[in-house]
């Protein structure tokens, strides 16, 4: 993962992994069970989606950023116009510290993503947040024309995208995980509402 990220960095994402362990002693941010493999498990799954971000792209919103995944990771490696999207107000002060040591230029918004003032962005990222079904509806009022949805899922994600599909027209790009064997990078494009069409 680190052959060609520069040394400045990694450094600042292993200043996020350390706040990250140390905050995870008082609030759960990430299952203690993963601790362990926090590079591989967070770290490198989030930075798989930079490859597939367009270099133009100055706007992402990060829906469900938890502990910074993948929208802080992706914030830290260079992504411009980063919004992470937290509901709860103990990640979303974590977020805050992260984002202020790792020098990360992200803006964390302490909101549902139903609140966030509406309008295209370039890129909508999200990680365990929702079903497809779901997760399309709550991206919706970020979508425009040349929006791409990058979402990280699990081993279920072809019943998710036949129930998606009954609601949603989109063009869809299924990518093996390279940090989870049973997991997939959804790239989604030209998505539409089945009933706004």
């Amino acid at each position: 993962m680190t052959e060609n990220v520069p040394r400045g960095t990694i450094e600042r994402l292993e200043t996020f992994v350390a706040l990250l362990l140390t905050w995870n002693k008082r609030i759960n941010l990430i299952s203690k069970t993963t601790e362990p493999d926090v590079w591989r498990r967070h770290i490198l799954d989030s930075a798989q989606l930079y490859p597939l971000i367009p270099q133009n792209c100055s706007s992402l919103v990060d829906l469900g950023s938890g502990a910074g995944f993948p929208g802080l990771v992706l914030s830290i490696m260079g992504v411009r116009g980063v919004r992470l999207v937290e509901s709860d107000a103990r990640k979303a002060a974590f977020l805050r510290e992260a984002a202020r040591v790792s020098q990360a230029g992200a803006q964390i918004l302490n909101q549902r993503s139903e609140k966030v003032t509406p309008g295209p962005v370039d890129v909508i990222t999200a990680r365990a947040l929702a079903p497809m079904p779901e997760l399309l509806a709550l991206a919706q009022p970020f979508l425009g024309p040349k929006t791409i949805c990058l979402f990280l899922k699990g081993q279920h994600i072809d019943a998710e995208l036949t129930q998606a599909h009954k609601m949603w027209r989109m063009q869809v790009d299924l990518r093996p995980s390279r940090s989870d064997p049973s997991g997939s990078v959804v790239r989604v494009r030209e998505v539409s509402n089945v009933n706004s069409v």
